[in-house]
């Protein structure tokens, strides 16, 4: 499935490390930053989680939810955002159901191996819930600053 800037963004409720669900629809009238990462303590996405966090109050200043989704379970999710103070929620999409809604599951490629998961990516979502900007090359030591300067050009 493609996504492409303009579109509704997929609606979603998943569950977040502590069992509460977090429903895209509840967001509704705030600007969302959705980045899908493969897997918790890894290092690209501990990178990118903590730039994230880095940023966070800057995020927060603007009103923005960050909201970060992979295919790990609750207890993984739980350990990554304990150890490295990460202050926003990490979502459980079991299966990659809905990276699979935003077009960031599928095949890969690791070390000659073939396998199903998640591709780094984001999605700035309007307060209206459509998707405003897409990202699918992530560099995960500079992606957290790219989008928060992406974002001061988006309107309110």
């Amino acid at each position: 499935m493609t996504i492409n800037v303009g579109d509704p963004a997929p609606n979603f409720s998943l569950p977040d490390a502590e069992g509460n669900t977090v429903s895209l629809s509840d967001l509704r009238g705030k600007r969302v930053v959705l980045y899908f990462y493969p897997r918790d303590n890894t290092p690209g996405c501990t990178k990118e989680a903590c730039g994230f966090r880095d940023a966070y109050p800057d995020y927060q200043g603007q009103e923005v939810v960050v909201l970060g989704v992979s295919t790990d379970d609750a207890k993984s999710h739980g350990k990554f955002a304990t150890k490295f103070n990460l202050p926003f929620p990490l979502l459980v999409d079991d299966g990659g159901q809905v990276a699979s809604a935003y077009g960031s599951y599928g095949l890969k490629k690791f070390m000659g191996k073939e396998y199903m998961g998640i591709s780094r990516s984001t999605f700035i979502i309007g307060p209206d819930g459509r998707i405003e900007k897409i990202y699918r090359q992530v560099k995960p030591d500079t992606h957290a600053s790219d989008v928060l300067a992406d974002l001061a050009s988006l309107s309110t």
